[in-house]
């Protein structure tokens, strides 16, 4: 932070105190101030959210057609069951997180407009310093916490992967991000060049094919997709046998969990196969003379980069309808008319879209200090992708990759009120996980192994992210079906747990 930066930011007035900060009131800190109302009662809590409502991903992305890409019966909460499509749109989501926040009383602990800089801990007091910025009126806030919550997501909002094409300034029509849709984007009848083959890319074609006189997905390299009806029958059977809602989004989430675990271990067991089996769904809707080879078939096996779920395969319909087409090639430069391509393909356009995808955002960008000296969060262990060696009262939530981020939110959010009963019940003021003399020569590796899982954004951050160990206790093993019964098993009294 520059000297300048320092002397412009305001004074705060006196600072609030609470037991347990959250940060962030996207779907993990809305979960996280549910669990703690309701398992740990009389605990004081704030949630600071940097925007000025609650929602995380789906009130900051305003793409057209922005949707979920997991289920809502698995990434909704397990304690609130979700009625609707199992793929809901951002505004569905909002409404269901709205509903979570009202019936709770959860909306008089969320402090909206508050933006973290620095968040400094102090072992003298045992005790977190928030310095924070309300961006609605200039003023300074500080509070400071028994407890940290971290819970502001994994990337940064508004501010998403660009590459430095050759010649973008060139462009004479609209160049946007995904991640910074302005409002004033009007598309019908324009010519459209969607870069990108992720979620994002997969979600804006179908959206604004029929409306733009045509939609061209520009692609690297393939990527997998899974297609089927945006509904579950069994759900839709319960329903019709008038079955209780609760039981109802128990009973699917269990069915969903155990088609979830049965399809991933086929794709480390039988990779080939399932690769066969999804290119045929696509074969079924594109027709025989379809280049699948090119456009749809990755050279890595499934699972290694995330799949995407496209419901009602909306976006194979809009190329079967000649409203989109996809493009499996290499960006030479840009000029004023499009992009010109390495194979001297020339694709013309008025609007460019980047759904590029983005750059990670390690602990909210916020500044760390323990005791005075600044974090390096890199240098760090994971317990459990949660805690970390050396840092004192603080977790944070990191979904899974392979499943539903907020089946994590839920077992973290369990873990942290069982650690912070067992504080109290111990007396203790203070924790943090260290390695055990048995981890002493335990190595030490990357965030996450890139042959098991390496989508571009962590290739690029991954020296970013704390590291692991080759043990599951050190590491974010991204498998929910073991962890869910491996955190209600945690042993608060183990060796990596030191407590004052």
């Amino acid at each position: 932070m520059s000297e300048a930066a320092t002397l412009e930011r305001p004074t705060p007035q006196q600072a609030d105190h609470v037991d347990v900060l959250i940060v962030g009131a996207g779907i993990s800190g809305v979960g996280g101030a549910y669990h703690l109302k309701t398992q740990c009662p009389g605990t004081s809590f704030a949630v600071l959210e940097a925007a000025e409502t609650f929602g995380g991903t789906w009130w900051t992305h305003k793409y057209p057609g922005i949707r979920s890409d997991s289920d809502l019966h698995t990434f909704g909460y397990r304690f609130k069951p979700w009625t609707g499509t199992p793929i809901a749109t951002a505004d569905e989501i909002r409404k269901y997180m709205g509903e979570v926040i009202e019936e709770n009383g959860l909306d008089r602990h969320i402090r909206y407009n508050h933006r973290i800089h620095s968040a400094c801990w102090s072992s003298a007091d045992n005790l977190w310093t928030i310095e924070a910025t309300r961006g609605d009126t200039g003023e300074a806030v500080r509070i400071t916490a028994d407890f940290l919550w971290m819970c502001q997501g994994y990337y940064r909002h508004n501010d998403g992967y660009m590459p430095d094409w050759a010649g973008k300034e060139r462009f004479r029509g609209r160049l946007v991000h995904s991640e910074n849709w302005p409002e004033d984007l009007d598309y019908a009848g324009k010519r459209v060049v969607v870069i990108g083959s992720g979620a994002s890319a997969a979600t804006i074609v179908p959206a604004m094919a029929g409306k733009a006189a045509h939609v061209t997905m520009l692609q690297r390299t393939p990527t997998y997709f899974r297609t089927g009806r945006n509904a579950i029958e069994l759900a839709e059977e319960l329903r019709k046998l008038q079955v209780d809602e609760t039981w109802i989004h128990e009973i699917v989430r269990r069915k969903i969990l155990l088609e979830q675990t049965v399809f991933t271990e086929r794709c480390f067991n039988e990779p080939d196969k399932v690769k066969a089996e999804m290119l045929a769904n696509l074969r079924s809707i594109l027709g025989p003379d379809y280049d699948l080879d090119r456009h749809f078939t990755p050279n890595y096996r499934p699972w290694r980069q995330r799949i995407a779920f496209v419901p009602d395969a909306d976006l194979f319909q809009a190329v079967a309808r000649g409203e989109a087409s996809v493009v499996t090639d290499e960006i030479e430069h840009f000029d004023e008319a499009g992009i010109q391509l390495k194979s001297g393909q020339h694709l013309e356009a008025d609007i460019i879209v980047a759904a590029t995808g983005f750059h990670l955002n390690v602990l909210g960008d916020i500044a760390f200090e323990i005791d005075g000296k600044p974090l390096a969060f890199h240098e760090t262990v994971t317990y459990r992708g949660m805690m970390f060696t050396g840092i004192p009262n603080m977790a944070w939530v990191f979904g899974y990759f392979r499943a539903s981020w907020t089946l994590r939110a839920d077992l973290v959010g369990d873990f942290v009120c069982r650690l912070l009963k067992y504080m109290e019940a111990k007396g203790a003021k203070r924790v943090e996980v260290a390695l055990r003399p048995e981890d002493r020569d335990m190595p030490i590796l990357p965030w996450i192994d890139p042959e098991n899982f390496n989508p571009g954004y962590l290739m690029r951050g991954m020296h970013l992210l704390p590291k692991r160990g080759d043990k599951p206790e050190w590491q974010h093993t991204q498998d929910y079906w073991s962890e869910k019964d491996a955190f209600a098993a945690i042993d608060l009294n183990d060796a990596a747990f030191v407590y004052r």
